[in-house]
């Protein structure tokens, strides 16, 4: 890959504001549009880009493709895990409630679980991202 000075420079200042764009989407949830798939999303793209700019090997040794899938996992235990605090606590299934008094709790619950989308959409984006850009042939009819 040719070294592009003025993209790479361009990168590394897009590349925080996006992951802070990312993150205020997330927090945002609460309040008007956007959430946790939203900003799982947006982060993904950071990754797009630096890969793009970067090449595969060099993203991919920032956040190793096992990694990528070990997060899914952590995202889908976060969510699943925030329901189940409920019933532990004697409330019904994503019952908010009982993680706090009155409505702390429920705001607590609503970030933890836009928290387990945004970890588990934005680590299957980019799983399925090095899936596709790790392929170095065209596909034949019986790869699939």
């Amino acid at each position: 890959m040719r070294h592009h000075l003025i993209l790479r420079v361009i990168t590394k200042i897009l590349i925080p504001p996006i992951l802070l764009f990312g993150l205020y989407v997330q927090f945002h949830g609460d309040f008007g549009p956007g959430g946790g798939f939203q900003a799982g999303v947006i982060i993904s793209a950071a990754f797009v880009l630096y890969t793009l700019i970067f090449g595969l090997a060099e993203v991919q040794r920032i956040l190793p493709p096992s990694v990528a899938i070990a997060l899914a996992a952590v995202g889908v235990f976060i969510y699943a895990g925030t329901g189940i605090a409920g019933l532990l606590l004697g409330g019904n299934y994503m019952d908010y409630f009982v993680l706090g008094h009155g409505n702390h709790g429920q705001h607590t619950g609503i970030l933890l679980v836009e928290f387990g989308v945004l970890v588990t959409v934005a680590s299957v984006m980019i799983a399925i991202f090095y899936a596709f850009a790790g392929r170095s042939k065209p596909m034949r009819d019986e790869d699939w």
